[in-house]
C-alpha cells in the first residue's frame, strides 16, 4: 500500500508539472491535440498506480515524450499558420447577418440543437435576436445579438444603431487569410492599398483587422532585439 500512496504522489507531481508545460488552459478550451495528449497522459499515468509490477519509468518516459512532442508542435503552430490551421483548423461562421449558414453546420455536424442550446448557455432565446455566430476551434459558439436587442450602452444612448459583423482577422504574422478577405467582400487589391497606406510590407504585419466596411486595425511587428 505505501509504494502505491508513494508511486501516486510522484505521479502526480510529474502530470503536475507536464501540464504546465502544455499550457494553462481549462479543460473546456482545451485544443483537439492538447485534448488526445492530456486523454493519453491520464491513461498512462495509471498504469504504474494500479500495477504495482510496472516500472516507474513506464510510465514517466510516455509521459514526458507526450509532453515534449506537444510543446515541439506548439512551437511549430506558433511560427506556421498553415501547419495550425492543419492540427486545430479554424474558427467557422455559422449565423451571418442573422442568416444561418446552412452548408457550414453540415460541414461541421452541428445540429440546430447543438445552435439552440449554446444559445441558451449565452441567455439568448431567439434565434432572430442573432446576427453573428462563430464556432471556435475548440468547438465552444460565440454570439452576436442584433444592435436593438443589446444592452444599451451611453454611446447608443439617443441613437439608433446598426449592426455588422465584427471584425475579422485577415493577416497575422505576416500571412494573410484569403478565405477572411473573401468572406468580408475585400480583395487583395483592397488589401494592397492599406498596406501602402500604412506603409508597411506584409511581412512586416503582427495582427490586421478589418470587417466589412474596410475599417482596418493593423499592429506591426515588434522590431527584434540586437
Amino acid at each position: 500500500m505505501a509504494v502505491i500512496l508513494i508511486r501516486a504522489c510522484i505521479l502526480y507531481v510529474i502530470i503536475t508539472f507536464s501540464l504546465r508545460l502544455m499550457g494553462k488552459r481549462q479543460l473546456g478550451e482545451l485544443q483537439p491535440s492538447e485534448l488526445v495528449v492530456t486523454i493519453l497522459i491520464s491513461n498512462i499515468a495509471s498504469m504504474p498506480v494500479e500495477d504495482s509490477s510496472v516500472p516507474m519509468l513506464m510510465g514517466i518516459i510516455p509521459i514526458f515524450t507526450l509532453v515534449s512532442l506537444d510543446v515541439i508542435v506548439s512551437a511549430i503552430m506558433v511560427r506556421s499558420a498553415r501547419f495550425r490551421r492543419f492540427i486545430i483548423g479554424s474558427p467557422r461562421v455559422v449565423i451571418s447577418e442573422g442568416v444561418v449558414q446552412q452548408q457550414e453546420m453540415k460541414r461541421l455536424r452541428y445540429t440546430v440543437d447543438d445552435l439552440v442550446e449554446a444559445m441558451r448557455e449565452q441567455q439568448i432565446f431567439d434565434l432572430s435576436e442573432v446576427h453573428y455566430a462563430i464556432v471556435e476551434t475548440n468547438g465552444k459558439i460565440h454570439f452576436m445579438q442584433k444592435k436593438d436587442c443589446q444592452n444599451a450602452t451611453r454611446s447608443d444612448t439617443g441613437h439608433g444603431g446598426t449592426t455588422i459583423d465584427p471584425p475579422a482577422v485577415i493577416i497575422r504574422d505576416g500571412v494573410k487569410d484569403e478565405e477572411q478577405l473573401m468572406r468580408l467582400g475585400l480583395g487583395e487589391k483592397w488589401l494592397n492599398s492599406k498596406l501602402h497606406e500604412q506603409n508597411v510590407p506584409i511581412k512586416e504585419v503582427f495582427l490586421m483587422t478589418a470587417d466589412r466596411n474596410g475599417t482596418v486595425n493593423l499592429i506591426r511587428k515588434a522590431a527584434k532585439k540586437a
